[in-house]
């Protein structure tokens, strides 16, 4: 790679020297022919091809293209014959791969040979340029034509030349007729009559076998041949005979497609009938998978003949075939499988199809979720180091480099993540990828909270907000965006910021951002945009955010920096114009007398690499050149004129008949063009014109009545002292558009887009002196655009901008002329479609009140062409007439409409009076219904009900306007209710009910109404009534309380006596349980009868609807279940749980179902009965007595079907390494794995297979080892490996210990040591039974005692020490050797160890005696101390404690127990506790403590054990 770029620097230094040398072309020749290298181990210049990289073939292709376009032209004796050119020698002569040979281009070599001994170029005059009529100016145009179009093509001239093939479209047209032994579509060059000219043709086309041969071949590194390759090759053959080539065909279009995403292009220009290009009827489908799972792409494909298929990849193959399988089920379907998705198969995969006729390609994306430590893992197929930066064009080192961008404003990640909160779900994607956000579920996550906390915030000021929409830029380059408010506060002040910086705004069109305030629409506009004006906006109110947005830098209009320059040049010389804008400009265009230019010879139009810099050079300038050339963006424009010097042109003459251009246009069009001698003073609406001097001076002509220059023309006379300016009319209103000049004397002429105005354009032209104007009566929208005055040199422009306002369909407003007639509870929903010029404000208003949305009353709707209204539930209070008002900038329109409601009557108005006469029965009387549904009453229904029973008796019916009753048949003793109904003819209404009668004599207190529940907590029920009225409650005494369970019969009194108060509260209650309540009023002639009951209340604490489940995560699936796991929501979100629902819903539905009845009380739930390889949504609410809480949603859709596990062991805090088992016994060591599918399990011992006599079983994730009888052989490391079909293997090993109990030990010797102690010496067991530690257990008696006591436990060595011998006992000792798995036989001493009494005579004195404190906590008397121990060695650590009741001392490590632990043990004499390690490890390392505890309290002390490793 070295030498390749050493001689890409020698080639740019020779290329830039003289090009007549002719020892540096001989020179470059041999550098390009590889036959100079062949004693190299490696080519200089690779193959295209080896180069793997698309930018190492560009700058290769760009070195040999600049290198050898300044090659001399050859002589006609020095160019090569047909038969060297296609000499079999030659070392360039390539292969495409296997089957026959084709013909090739012509080669490097043979080119080289050509160039060997070049002719010197003579010296003279510069010879003439083509007509405008050859050939080679028509190849130039058509050159430029493609460039305008495409774009510039890549240099792909090396491949052409080595012999690749090239595709159908774009290629070069030549004279000769094909040879009949060609292949189908490859280049063939050929070198006649010793001439320097290439004749290119395209073969004759054979079979179709052989035609779809020559097609796969000629799509090997999709090369293609364009019109970058006619010009590569004549630079480098220096052609003569330019009139030989013909221009090139244009390159097929894309065809459009139903499908979206689907690319067609057809490679012929006529297809036959009964044949078509390929098409996809369905494209592959973006997926995200997680890891291991496998991807499938489907296509379905037509056309005819049959296309082929293939698959693609952006970065990388698709050639192993395990990994990707493609195949075609039948029919016109494609499928390309990947199996086992790792994170390096997370591309773009391309499908292609093509014929003969024509190709398609369409792409799907596939992510691969992963998971855990790989998600930051590198890809093994990603580059480790990008070298491409290496390779560089030598020859842009010549070139002026732009200067470096300004650095870029480091963006707040907070506005980032509010900009999120405010932008679609679609746009996700792009703003992470903008900013460097990567984590796509922690974005999903936190943006959740993020929510939760901001509504909670806006809460505070702002009642809803809604219609959100964001920056636009308009043509007119206008960025505006809005958004609907629903403010708490109208007075709430609100800010706008950018980029976190607060910016000032005004209601006016004065500042460059400005507020307009629409009702509860909000519209921000910013004007006059400028690059430093993209950024994040985000509008505040006080000090809550409510909505971001982003203004990109690419869609702010290119703007002027370095305008145009007026250029001044020779006849016979070139003009160049240069222009440089704030941003690239893809779709800026050049003009010359308002008329557009294309690229061509006359005409050379260029960008600089940056896109900022717009460069035309007019060739060969003559004075038909002389004029107004501009560079316009859309939006903005820049203009300079061209003053061409020297020798006038007499056949130039500006008329205005009779002349064509070169469009075929008139003289006219051309002339009215020719107005802009000036140059723009003001890029903005209104201009002014100087006059330059000497301007049209040359034609010597005069000035016509049109106002353009013809034959003469005098110097100008005059100015505007008012030119036109900028206006804006409603549509149906006369526009006046007026100028004023200082002088009358030149006639003037009035033009609209360029073209001029006549009386039939329905226009009228009024001058008054120097005033001159236009009138426009009845304007409309077609005559909106830019007109211009023009009188003599002068001129003078203006836009008029024509206001519509919205207009309704005269269909519509007929419609709304008749009443709408709804029954009630149904939905209305008014739309009324409009049209007219945005934004339109759309108002409701209901008899004469504003409507206002609200998620429970009326909802309002708004679009780009209609408003809606709609009442989801109608009622008679929606009744009424509407009217909508829309409103824009071109003014305003109302429609009205009326809305009327029917429904059932009401209840008659009340009371219901019921009197009771003696002897005349009782008398009812009521008041007609408030509200009669919108129908006539027909009749009342009158009904009445006897105390005690359930029925109902119908007494009769009176007419509509009788609202009086008498019922006749009542018995005196009795109670009766009376009820009354209205009926219409919708049916009838609610019933009004009196209060229980008693027909008798004595008349007892009516009963209370309903009591009233104020408030209602775990402690007690209050309760407040009202007084009843009517006969007998005019003394009352008090009231009686009773209350009940809800659905229970049975009622029990609350109070014994009579309250006077109609307030009580209730306390005598159980907590959680619903009751009623009941008053009854006591009077002088005894207790009424109970009043209704209560509503029924709950006798707890007000709840509150539970918070969102939290880590809902799936944790197993099957072809028809998904089980599903989720932990409690948080505490503080709520009150406590009930339970939950399960909800389901399948990728293509919208409808949510729940999948049990009731609730679930667990936090796992399995879905059953789902389709196979469908996906589903599931959520999980948590829900009490206080409603749901907010359902939580799974991220993305579940598969339903089993997911592949890698195996593994499932261990937890009961699985152990060691398993010691007593010999003779079962042995059976259960081990747990979880797989999928079943993996082979294979069990070993020491490494090698299981003995006959061990068992092994295995069953759904449970594989077994039994051993029927232990013995001591069978102790050894055993290993479980599970290995599944990949060759994935694991493993797991334990230990099994076979032990016996111990010996026993052997014979006890007594020796006394120190005087009144005695020494147990003993010699160890013969057999330990290799059932772990072995210790003894000491055990003594005395003559006094005959039982044994125990007096030493874990005792670890063979020998013992008993203190306090008393002289005149007998002591007999016992030992016991014992292990993990049992006892030995004991061991007994012969003789008993004994102290003769000795009888002395003494005195004994009695002290003072002071009664002990029989109640004290423990303390420690010597706490424990730090330990630093070697590995190996025995550690005792010991303190002293003391207390009353004597404490117990516990041993804890890592504040865990050490009672269970087998490798320490811990003693207590009297007081002095000890903890023994027998042999310390670096496991016993940590933070020993030592508690001792009794009633009255406990002591703490601490210690650390510190274990270093052994030096040995």
């Amino acid at each position: 790679m070295s030498g390749f770029f050493f001689y890409l620097l020698l080639l740019g230094a020779l290329s830039s020297s003289d090009s007549a040398d002719p020892e540096r072309s001989r020179l470059i020749v041999r550098l390009l022919d590889p036959s100079v290298h062949r004693g190299l181990s490696a080519p200089i210049l690779p193959h295209p091809h080896a180069v793997r990289s698309q930018p190492e073939r560009l700058h290769l292709w760009a070195s040999l293209s600049a290198s050898r376009s300044s090659l001399s032209t050859p002589s006609r004796s020095s160019l090569c014959s047909p038969a060297q050119a296609q000499s079999p020698s030659n070392p360039l002569q390539p292969r495409l791969g296997p089957g026959p040979q084709v013909r090739s281009p012509p080669r490097l070599a043979e080119m080289d040979g050509c160039l060997l001994h070049p002719t010197p170029k003579p010296r003279g005059p510069e010879p003439p340029r083509p007509s405008p009529s050859s050939p080679a100016a028509n190849l130039r145009t058509s050159q430029h034509q493609h460039r305008a179009q495409h774009g510039p093509a890549p240099l792909r001239l090396l491949l052409a030349l080595r012999g690749a093939p090239l595709p159908n479209s774009g290629c070069l047209q030549g004279n000769e007729d094909p040879p009949s032994s060609g292949g189908g579509g490859l280049l063939e060059g050929t070198v006649r009559d010793r001439r320097a000219f290439l004749n290119l043709n395209w073969l004759r086309k054979g079979s179709v076998a052989e035609r779809r041969a020559e097609k796969y071949k000629s799509r090997i590194g999709n090369v293609c041949i364009d019109l970058e390759l006619e010009g590569a090759l004549r630079r480098l053959v220096h052609l003569k005979h330019e009139s030989t080539l013909q221009p090139l065909r244009p390159r097929k279009p894309f065809k459009k497609t139903a499908i979206p995403g689907v690319t067609i292009r057809q490679l012929v220009d006529e297809i036959p009938e009964g044949c078509s290009t390929p098409n996809f009827e369905r494209k592959p489908v973006t997926m995200a998978l997680p890891e291991g799972k496998n991807a499938i792409f489907r296509v379905m494909v037509s056309g005819e003949p049959r296309p082929e298929v293939q698959w693609y990849r952006t970065n990388g193959d698709l050639s192993d075939p395990s990994k990707y399988k493609i195949s075609q089920p039948g029919g016109k379907e494609h499928v390309l499988q990947i199996n086992k998705l790792t994170g390096d198969d997370t591309d773009t995969y391309r499908c292609l199809a093509m014929n003969e006729y024509g190709e398609a390609m369409c792409s799907a994306k596939l992510t691969v979720i992963e998971v855990g430590f790989r998600k930051n893992r590198k890809r093994h197929n990603e580059p480790q180091e990008d070298h491409r930066k290496e390779i560089m064009d030598f020859r842009k080192i010549l070139r002026k480099r732009a200067p470096p961008p300004p650095p870029k404003k480091k963006m707040d990640l907070e506005q980032v993540w509010q900009l999120l909160m405010n932008s679609d779900r679609k746009d996700y994607e792009r703003i992470c990828m903008k900013y460097g956000i990567v984590d796509f579920r922690g974005m999903l996550r936190k943006l959740q909270q993020m929510k939760k906390e901001h509504e909670n915030k806006m809460s505070q000021y702002v009642h809803a907000i809604s219609n959100l929409r964001h920056i636009k830029v308009t043509k007119d380059g206008l960025a505006t965006f809005d958004l609907e408010l629903d403010l708490k506060d109208f007075d709430s002040k609100i800010y706008l910021y950018k980029d976190g910086e607060m910016i000032r705004f005004g209601y006016g069109n004065e500042t460059k951002h400005c507020l307009r305030r629409l009702g509860k629409r909000y519209y921000f506009y910013i004007q006059d945009l400028r690059p430093e004006d993209a950024g994040i906006y985000q509008v505040k109110v006080e000090d809550v955010e409510v909505f971001s947005t982003e203004l990109e830098a690419d869609a702010i209009p290119a703007r002027v920096v370095d305008p145009l320059v007026e250029t001044r040049c020779k006849v016979q010389e070139d003009a160049v114009f240069e222009c440089t804008l704030s941003s690239p400009c893809p779709h800026a265009f050049w003009q010359f007398q308002h008329r557009p230019l294309q690229p061509s010879d006359k005409y050379e139009v260029s960008v600089s690499p940056d896109g900022l810099t717009h460069r035309l050079v007019v060739r060969g300038a003559q004075h038909s050149d002389m004029g107004l050339y501009s560079l316009g963006t859309g939006l903005h424009s820049s203009r300079a004129w061209l003053v061409v010097e020297g020798e006038k042109d007499k056949g130039f003459l500006p008329s205005r008949e009779g002349n064509t251009d070169d469009d075929g246009n008139n003289g006219r069009n051309r002339l009215q063009a020719e107005d802009s001698q000036f140059s723009d003073i003001q890029d903005s609406g209104k201009l002014i014109k100087e006059v330059k001097p000497g301007d049209w001076s040359y034609l010597g002509g005069s000035v016509k009545d049109d106002g353009l220059p013809c034959g003469h023309i005098t110097e100008p006379s005059g100015r505007f002292s008012k030119g036109l300016t900028d206006m804006e009319a409603k549509k149906g209103e006369d526009a006046v558009l007026s100028c004023t000049l200082t002088s009358n004397l030149v006639p003037g002429a009035w033009f609209k887009d360029g073209v001029k105005l006549t009386a039939q354009d329905g226009v009228i032209f009024e001058q008054d002196g120097p005033n001159y104007r236009l009138r426009i009566p009845q304007v409309q929208e077609t005559q909106a655009g830019k007109y211009m005055f023009v009188s003599g040199d002068l001129m003078s422009e203006a836009t008029l901008t024509i206001r519509e306002p919205p207009t309704i369909a005269q269909d519509m407003l007929e419609k709304l002329k008749e009443p709408w007639v709804v029954k009630a509870g149904k939905t209305v929903a008014v739309k009324i479609p409009f049209s007219g010029e945005s934004p339109v404000q759309a108002s409701w208003r209901k008899d004469g009140a504003e409507v206002e949305g609200g998620s429970r009353g009326a909802q309002l709707d708004q679009g780009d062409n209609f408003t809606r209204l709609c009442l989801p539930s109608a009622s008679r209070k929606d009744s009424g007439k509407y009217t909508v008002q829309l409103k824009n900038a071109g003014g305003s329109v109302d429609a009205r409409l009326t809305l009327e409601v029917i429904d059932k009557p009401q209840h008659p108005q009340g009371p219901l009076k019921v009197q009771y006469c003696k002897g005349a029965g009782i008398n009812l009387s009521w008041q007609p219904p408030r509200d009669d549904g919108g129908r006539a009453l027909l009749t009342y229904v009158v009904e009445r009900q006897q105390a005690g029973r359930t029925t109902w008796l119908k007494l009769g019916e009176t007419p509509g306007n009788v609202t009086t009753f008498s019922d006749t048949q009542v018995e005196e003793g009795k109670k009766y209710t009376f009820r009354v109904r209205a009926v219409t003819s919708e049916g009838s209404g609610e019933a009004l009910m009196s209060e229980e009668l008693l027909v008798a004599s004595e008349a007892r207190p009516r009963p209370p109404p309903a009591p009233t529940i104020t408030s209602a907590t775990s402690q007690g029920i209050t309760l407040t009534w009202t007084a009843p009225k009517g006969p007998g409650s005019a003394h009352l005494l008090g009231y009686l309380i009773e209350k009940r369970k809800k659905g229970s019969n049975t009622w029990t009194a609350v109070n014994d006596r009579p309250v006077s108060e109609r307030k009580w509260t209730v306390t005598d209650l159980l907590q959680g349980c619903q009751y009623e309540f009941r008053v009854t009023a006591v009077g002088a002639s005894g207790p009424g009868e109970p009043g209704p009951p209560s509503d029924a209340v709950f006798a707890r604490d007000p709840m509150r609807p539970p918070g969102p489940v939290q880590n809902l995560q799936v944790t197993d699936t099957s072809h028809t279940s998904i089980t599903l796991s989720w932990a409690r929501p948080d505490a503080q979100d709520g009150d406590e749980v009930q339970g939950y629902l399960v909800e389901v819903k399948s990728s293509d539905s919208l409808q949510w179902s729940c999948c049990h009845p009731g609730t679930v009380s667990g936090t796992t739930y399995t879905v059953k009965g789902l389709r196979p390889q469908e996906a589903y949504f599931l959520r999980v609410t948590a829900v009490n007595d206080g409603g749901q809480g907010q359902p939580t949603t799974l991220d993305t859709c579940i598969q339903a079907m089993p997911a592949s596990i890698s195996p593994k062991f499932l261990m937890d805090t009961t699985t152990t390494d060691c398993v010691t088992v007593r010999s003779q016994d079962m042995v059976r060591v259960p081990v747990f794995f979880e797989a999928s599918p079943m993996p082979e399990v294979i069990w070993l011992k020491d490494g090698l297979p299981l003995s006959k006599r061990t068992i092994t079983t295995i069953k759904d994730g449970l594989t077994q080892l039994l051993i029927p009888v232990a013995s001591l052989s069978d102790s050894g490391l055993y290993t479980v490996m599970l290995r599944n079909l990949p060759g994935k293997e694991v493993t797991y090993s334990f230990v099994i210990r076979v032990s016996a109990s111990p010996a026993t030990p052997g014979p006890i010797r007594l020796e006394e040591n120190v005087p009144g102690t005695v020494t147990a010496v003993w010699e160890p067991p013969p057999d330990d039974g290799q059932g772990g530690s072995l210790y003894y257990t000491v055990l003594t008696r005395s003559s006094a005692n005959v039982a044994w006591q125990e007096a030493g436990d874990r005792i670890y060595t063979n020998r013992f020490t008993l203190a306090g011998i008393l002289p005149g006992h007998q002591y007999y000792f016992r030992v016991v050797a014992k292990n993990d798995l049992g006892t030995s036989e004991p061991s007994d001493t012969v003789e008993p160890w004994s102290i003769p009494r000795q009888r002395d005579k003494f005195m004994v004195k009695m002290p003072n005696f002071k009664e002990p404190n029989l109640n004290q906590k423990p303390y420690f008397l010597v706490n424990l101390r730090t330990h630093l121990l070697p590995e190996g060695c025995e550690c005792c650590m010991s303190c002293a404690v003391k207390g009353e009741p004597r404490p117990r001392v516990t041993w804890f490590k890592d504040d865990e127990s050490l009672e269970d632990n087998p490798n320490v043990y811990s003693t207590d004499v009297l007081g002095v506790c000890s903890l023994v390690i027998p042999s310390v490890t670096l496991k016993d390392s940590g933070k020993y403590k030592a508690v001792a505890e009794n009633r009255l309290g406990q002591a703490v002390s601490t210690a650390t054990l510190i274990v270093t490793e052994s030096c040995f």
